[in-house]
């Protein structure tokens, strides 16, 4: 079982990795493993970190908003912000004071003004009007959110006017996009540029999934398109991007071969 985790420590403290993990009773069994079975002097096994969500040094100010669990990735910002003295205000969304982690840690934010609660008791209408915070742009703020869904469609929402290189984010859970999960019909030919060997990537499998069947190794992690473990620069081909990781930018030269599929017959990938 391999789940991928925001870090939430400081990022100059380099003793220990500190990760939050809510407790998803429906979710993929990760979490519920984590709170049933793992103790303290236990062992587990982990990767370096990959940081897919940085902030932007030359920003004039940091506007941040969290949903739930999704503060975590703020959390470490707050840490690297509050040490550069940066200017920043968030803005966390959740459902109750009793459900709203890291209260020690955000108090003295609280008390001085950077950063504002908003608790809605299960209702979204009664929380943080995000289109109405987000309605006008200031040149040189950068906005960055993370949060469940519902959350994340309203902040890409009510940012769709600001600038692009202004706007970051980090989804925690896969979208449920129907277009990204409806399955293309017909296959395509993946091709390995290193030694010409070309496999068929049938409509019922992965590019990462045959490339396994084949002795390529491929590492991997969520395998669900939000972690970049498996970012691969491709030469050639039309690629159906699925995941929630790469830019408009990096989309031009590279893909996550754990999800997305490609238009074209051929896909020569740079491995």
């Amino acid at each position: 079982m391999v789940r991928q985790y925001s870090l939430c420590s400081a990022p100059s403290d380099r003793s220990a990795y500190e990760v939050a993990v809510l407790r998803e009773n429906e979710g993929r069994g990760g979490s519920i493993r984590i709170h049933r079975e793992l103790r303290l002097g236990g062992s587990v096994k982990v990767s370096g970190p990959r940081n897919h969500f940085p902030l932007v040094e030359t920003a004039k100010r940091h506007l941040l908003l969290a949903g739930g669990i999704g503060i975590t990735p703020l959390i470490a910002m707050i840490h690297e912000l509050e040490a550069e003295k940066l200017p920043f205000r968030l803005h966390y969304c959740t459902r109750s004071p009793v459900k709203t982690p890291f209260m020690n840690f955000l108090g003295p934010f609280i008390e001085r003004g950077d950063v504002v609660l908003h608790h809605d008791e299960g209702d979204p209408s009664k929380g943080l009007d995000i289109p109405k915070l987000l309605s006008s742009y200031e040149s040189g703020t950068h906005l960055y959110y993370c949060g469940p869904a519902g959350f994340m469609k309203a902040a890409k929402q009510g940012s769709a006017h600001w600038p692009k290189e202004a706007v970051h984010f980090e989804h925690f859970a896969t979208a449920l996009d129907p277009e990204r999960a409806a399955v293309p019909p017909g296959g395509f030919e993946v091709k390995i540029a290193s030694s010409g060997d070309t496999f068929h990537v049938p409509p019922d499998k992965t590019i990462v999934a045959v490339l396994r069947e084949h002795g390529v190794e491929v590492e991997t992690s969520c395998e669900d398109g939000v972690c970049g473990t498996c970012m691969t620069r491709f030469l050639e081909g039309e690629v159906e991007h699925r995941d929630l990781v790469l830019d408009e930018e990096e989309q031009q030269e590279y893909m996550m071969i754990c999800c997305s599929r490609v238009k074209s017959p051929l896909l020569i990938l740079d491995l």
